[in-house]
């Protein structure tokens, strides 16, 4: 399996994540976590905590169809494994959001940026099996 190393891209997105986080909690006083965003989402408190949320929602869903206007091209999607395993690997994402109170983008971004101990061990131990889990699909099931 080849891995594109994409610097200038990385960077835009990073900018991008980065600032849309910090305008989030200028703006509204919101921690951008997309579990949180989300979970918020689907049972809101209210109607102006629903709408901006879904704004924030339709936003990532709809930055590729802007993408694909903009520079006439789709984004490219790969996709190296098959359904199952892609219904497996959300499952273990969504039992390790729950127990781990966030995602990568709340404890990531925005915890560690708040220097939170709770969001720096959650963002070591996210990191940790993810270079496991590489290693393991790589080396020993060979994919």
């Amino acid at each position: 399996m080849i891995t594109e190393f994409t610097p200038f891209m990385s960077l835009f997105g990073g900018l991008l994540i980065g600032s849309s986080t910090v305008l989030l909690m200028l703006t509204l006083g919101r921690i951008m976590g997309a579990t949180g965003v989300l979970a918020g989402f689907m049972q809101p408190s209210s109607a102006s905590d629903w709408s901006w949320r879904a704004a924030l929602l339709a936003g990532m869903v709809t930055a590729p169809a802007l993408m694909t206007l903009v520079t006439g091209q789709a984004p490219e999607i790969q996709v190296p494994v098959n359904t199952l395993m892609m219904i497996v690997g959300g499952f273990i994402v969504g039992v390790g959001v729950t127990y781990g109170a966030g995602c990568t983008s709340g404890h990531g971004v925005c915890g560690m940026a708040r220097f939170s101990p709770r969001s720096i061990a959650a963002t070591i131990t996210f990191m940790i099996f993810t270079a496991i889990t590489v290693y393991v699909v790589r080396h020993v099931f060979g994919g």
